[in-house]
């Protein structure tokens, strides 16, 4: 299925393509679920001349064509290591097999190692050939400023509210999207996977809100919780900890999607927020397995219902203390 909202993307894409202007490296930024996998793959397919599709299209899977390269995390790992990027590099200055050039994307950009985006940095320079580059960022702010300069970023923004109901209910005609676009902050193919999560977001939500006023317990509450995919909890955590900020900086209207209550959120000061949601990201960021979940959750409960009254102290240890405490307690 088409996605509509990508049409200013794809129309700007062509003309830079028929003028002869496409970058050697693009950057594909914006939120989670706005599409920006569909548009890598509509790019290469575009380049590798693989498709005439008109615009990207939700729940394409991206092209075989031995000159395209998909890079990722490994299975087991969360991060792009530098190994995969120097064999990206040394590919990359190979003879195109068909004569079309190269098409590589790093899915995404934001979990290539220090090391790994390092030793990018002169292929984004240089680009040998007839390469394309396309970068993925889910996150902005956690990639090296040094790869800004050397790629052209492309900012992909969600549609309106009217625009993506209508999308989603041609997807699925009369599914619960308000619900599920407002818990996926707007994005509408997160609100695809949030669909299926809705009873489980609505729990967590009175759950989250119950700690905060003091009328639940934090192991009991983390107990519970670590049934679900650690993935989805702490993504979960993060989004309405970012749409807190956004509330208290420009007010609850501007934060669609926001599960906390008023009452809640009027506990924690502005410094506190953004401390908690440095925590959660940087666990968001560990290895699969690396921690005791449950175990952790409790320990970022605890804080919650505290009315996060340590975390400003913990700062950019917060996350290696919460993990060395449980590793300790596991011990």
């Amino acid at each position: 299925m088409e996605i509509s909202w990508l049409k200013q993307f794809a129309e700007a894409w062509r003309d830079r393509t028929e003028r002869g202007r496409t970058p050697h490296a693009v950057m594909l930024a914006g939120p989670v679920g706005v599409g920006k996998r569909a548009a890598a793959h509509w790019i290469a397919a575009t380049r590798l001349g693989l498709g005439r599709d008109d615009l990207p299209s939700h729940g394409a899977e991206p092209p075989g064509h031995a000159d395209l390269r998909w890079i990722r995390p490994p299975e087991d790992k969360t991060a792009i290591g530098i190994e995969q990027i120097r064999e990206l590099v040394h590919e990359m200055g190979l003879t195109s097999y068909e004569g079309g050039g190269k098409v590589a994307v790093i899915d995404p950009a934001d979990a290539m190692t220090v090391n790994a985006a390092n030793s990018l940095l002169k292929t984004l320079e240089e680009p040998p050939g007839d390469a394309l580059l396309i970068l993925i960022v889910d996150r902005i702010g956690k990639l090296p400023a040094t790869i800004f300069s050397r790629c052209q970023r492309i900012d992909l923004a969600p549609p309106s509210e009217d625009d993506a109901l209508a999308w989603l209910d041609r997807l699925q005609p009369g599914a619960a999207w308000p619900e599920a676009l407002r818990v996926a902050g707007g994005a509408p193919l997160a609100a695809i996977s949030a669909l299926d999560a809705l009873e489980t977001s609505a729990g967590m939500a009175r759950d989250f809100n119950a700690l905060g006023r003091g009328r639940a317990s934090a192991v009991e509450v983390a107990a519970r919780w670590a049934g679900h995919d650690p993935a989805f909890v702490l993504d979960w955590l993060a989004r309405q900890v970012k749409l807190a900020v956004l509330a208290r900086s420009a007010g609850r209207e501007c934060a669609a999607g926001l599960a906390i209550d008023d009452s809640v959120l009027r506990r924690m000061d502005s410094r506190n927020l953004f401390c908690y949601l440095d925590i959660i990201n940087g666990l968001r960021g560990q290895a699969s397995g690396s921690f005791n979940v449950q175990l952790t959750l409790e320990g970022l409960l605890i804080e919650w219902a505290d009315g996060l009254r340590e975390c400003a102290a913990a700062t950019s240890d917060g996350m290696n203390l919460m993990l060395a405490g449980t590793r300790a307690r596991r011990g």
